[in-house]
């Protein structure tokens, strides 16, 4: 049972790498060191369109990743990441390049 569990693994790691081979965002993402067919496909709907980003920090702060600024007065702080735009776009971006 295994050897087939393995087996479906497979395929649908070939079908998904096939998929990423024909769509140009997700070829690109895979071009980044540690990003697989799985995590291009997944994040490259939410950048569909990249010429709505200015600058590369912009992409980043479209998915939540800038820290927050705290400001009042004479004090100015940076706090944590700010959480905005889509959840699991930001949790897949982040998870792999954390994970050994």
């Amino acid at each position: 049972m295994s050897g087939s569990i393995i087996e479906r693994i497979r395929a649908l790691d070939a079908r998904a790498r096939a998929a990423a081979n024909q769509n140009a965002m997700a070829r690109l993402f895979m071009t980044a060191p540690g990003v697989g067919a799985v995590i291009a496909l997944s994040v490259a709907p939410t950048y569909d369109d990249a010429s709505r980003f200015r600058r590369s920090s912009s992409a980043g702060a479209y998915l939540g990743l800038t820290s927050r600024r705290y400001e009042s007065g004479e004090i100015s702080r940076n706090g944590r990441i700010s959480k905005r735009g889509d959840k699991l776009t930001r949790t897949i971006s982040m998870k792999r390049p954390t994970s050994s």
